[in-house]
């Protein structure tokens, strides 16, 4: 009598266990979701990328595999910069270049195997163009590279692919 009694009350304790042990996991897994997003929308305010390195990947790629090309032929750009509240018009007079990744797969389709990307220079043009008149004079003087990567982004969007790398300023004047 004693065994059955025995047994009975290690099935209830299974039986307890494994209520208690669903009861958690139904409560915890949901919980854990909205963490997971709350991260995600926290990472996205500040500009956070969840993948380890830079958001263009030019960390990953060698110096001998990038190809420089002169945003606009190689001219300087003006560009008017966003009201600073001083009440003077400011402007950015920039020479611009874009380092692209040969090894990059999309280099061959959007720069024809050259990394000429001519074609659609205006578009390129436009896109800086859009990025730094948001801008104040403050903001391309003190937050430079910051400036770089919000443009690099914007391009990286254009084209949906990372072979564009890396902004460079070949020049830089505000005025």
């Amino acid at each position: 009598m004693k065994k059955n009694l025995i047994t009975v009350i290690i099935l209830a304790l299974v039986v307890v266990n494994l209520v208690l042990t669903a009861v958690l996991t139904i409560t915890i897994v949901p919980e854990t979701k909205k963490a997971n997003e709350l991260i995600t929308k926290v990472c996205s305010a500040i500009d956070l990328d969840l993948v380890a390195g830079d958001t263009a990947g030019s960390l990953a790629v060698n110096v001998a595999d990038m190809v420089d090309y002169a945003v606009n032929g190689g001219e300087t750009m003006t560009i008017n910069l966003a009201d600073s509240g001083d009440g003077n018009l400011h402007y950015a007079v920039l020479g611009i270049s874009l380092s692209l990744d040969s090894t990059n797969e999309d280099y061959a389709t959007f720069g024809g195997g050259t990394g000429d990307l001519t074609t659609s220079d205006n578009i390129i043009c436009d896109t800086i163009k859009t990025v730094i008149a948001s801008h104040t004079i403050d903001d391309m003087r003190n937050n430079e590279d910051q400036v770089k990567e919000e443009i690099l982004e914007a391009l990286q969007g254009l084209y949906k692919s990372a072979f564009i790398v890396r902004v460079n300023f070949s020049s830089a004047t505000y005025q």
